[in-house]
């Protein structure tokens, strides 16, 4: 009883009651420049949410661009709140097991609110639980590429309410909370097992449980606003550079290897997938440039502060080439409809991203270690063995969620609502008007 009024205590305090003190988790020295730097970045990545919102929305439809739309947007809110009340503590606070974080800091109470962290000692806690909320953000709102124009909003929320909780919480706890990935030398800089191989997996586990959708083999499924999408992708280009510059968490030298790696590895990808486009289809295409320059930056998110530039190129080569073949080959050759291609480029880019991290990594770059080709055969083993755990966790876990929602209160809108549009079905509003 006693333990339950303290925590009362502590949340009153958080809202506002004057008179309690709060334990500064760690000393450190606030640096103005550094405190600067991750709060712009934290900026930086909320703004890749909406980009990736006008990115996904000009991929689908026009009868589901809102609704599309929407479910980016309101990811901002739902789990914005979810990382304030509790997701944050579930991550970061007192490891349980190598697997999850306590409730020791539950609406952001039993921490200095003035003080630093272990994570971060120049910085104020809270402008690092901030960064890192913006990528619990975008985490759910990446799947939603996978079962674009057929889930039901009311599934949505829950299911992303569920996955941010049980997934991505414990899963960025073993990698950056103090689990144990971490402990054990994965190497994620800025969030490729975390961030794109769990949302990548998750978005393939979605595919397959929700279904095709209808008339999915159809021309008519084409984009229908390659504009719009172009602005996403520009829009995620330039907020990507707080996504991964801003994980050094500091305005230094490390920021600045990541800013370099990686716009030098985005320029790769775009490159290769429009050169292979050229080659296998007789020409190039827009949509071709901006899936490529996505592709190449969720390849480099792992490595960014581990490798060299030049290893960059390397690694945005290659996630053109094997993003292109997972889209263009092996998602028709098997038949799920992965309908932005979430799994095509978050998944198969993050896992290449993270084997190349176990590859390239140098500690001329990063003290924190070297790969196969820097004389550490060991941490290619290291990042295979964090790879597959992630993905077997992830891939499990959502699909038990998945059906979980589904008995609840089914995942799926009805096949009349499909063919009227989720703008008008679960939002009664269109995106377009058309006057006589």
């Amino acid at each position: 009883m006693r333990r339950h009024l303290e925590k009362l205590a502590m949340v009153l305090a958080a809202w506002g009651w004057a008179g309690v003190a709060f334990a500064q988790d760690e000393p450190g020295t606030i640096d103005s420049g550094d405190t600067t730097w991750v709060l712009v970045s934290s900026a930086l990545v909320m703004l890749m949410t909406p980009g990736l919102a006008l990115f996904y929305g000009g991929l689908v439809r026009r009868k589901n661009v809102l609704a599309t739309i929407m479910q980016s947007f309101i990811m901002m809110c739902v789990v914005g709140l979810q990382w304030v009340l509790f997701g944050y503590s579930l991550a970061f606070s007192t490891d349980h097991g190598g697997f999850i974080g306590g409730l020791d800091w539950i609406g952001l109470t039993g921490f200095d609110l003035m003080g630093t962290s272990k994570y971060a000692p120049t910085i104020p806690h809270l402008a690092f639980m901030a960064f890192q909320m913006m990528f619990a953000v975008i985490t759910p709102a990446l799947i939603t590429g996978a079962f674009a124009e057929r889930m039901k909003f009311s599934a949505f929320l829950l299911f992303s309410l569920l996955w941010a909780t049980l997934v991505y919480d414990p899963l960025a706890h073993w990698v950056w909370g103090g689990g144990w990935l971490g402990r054990m030398g994965a190497l994620d800089f800025a969030g490729g097992l975390v961030v794109h191989i769990s949302s990548g997996f998750a978005a393939l586990a979605a595919a397959i449980v929700i279904g095709r959708r209808k008339g999915s083999a159809m021309p008519t499924l084409s984009p229908h606003n390659l504009p719009l999408t172009i602005l996403g992708a520009s829009l995620l280009w330039f907020g990507w550079f707080g996504f991964n510059a801003g994980s050094a968490l500091g305005a230094g030298a490390l920021a600045a290897i990541a800013f370099v790696t990686t716009n030098t590895a985005t320029c790769a990808a775009t490159l290769t997938w429009v050169a292979l486009e050229w080659r296998l289809k007789g020409r190039p295409t827009a949509l071709g440039g901006a899936t490529g320059a996505v592709a190449g930056l969720v390849a480099i998110t792992p490595a960014a502060g581990f490798v060299s530039p030049l290893s960059s190129i390397v690694i945005g080569i290659g996630a053109g080439f094997f993003c292109y073949i997972a889209v263009d080959w092996l998602k028709p050759r098997f038949g799920y409809d992965d309908a932005l291609d979430a799994f095509g480029v978050h998944g198969i880019g993050g896992t290449w991203g993270a084997i190349a991290t176990g590859l390239f990594a140098t500690s001329a770059v990063n003290e924190l270690g070297s790969g196969l080709f820097f004389g550490n055969p060991g941490q290619l083993g290291i990042q295979a063995l964090s790879i597959v755990a992630t993905i077997v966790y992830v891939f499990v876990v959502t699909l038990v969620l998945l059906k979980v929602v589904d008995l609840l209160i089914g995942l799926r809108v009805s096949a009349d609502d499909e063919v009227k549009g989720l703008d008008l079905t679960q939002h009664r509003e269109s995106g377009y008007t058309i006057l006589d």
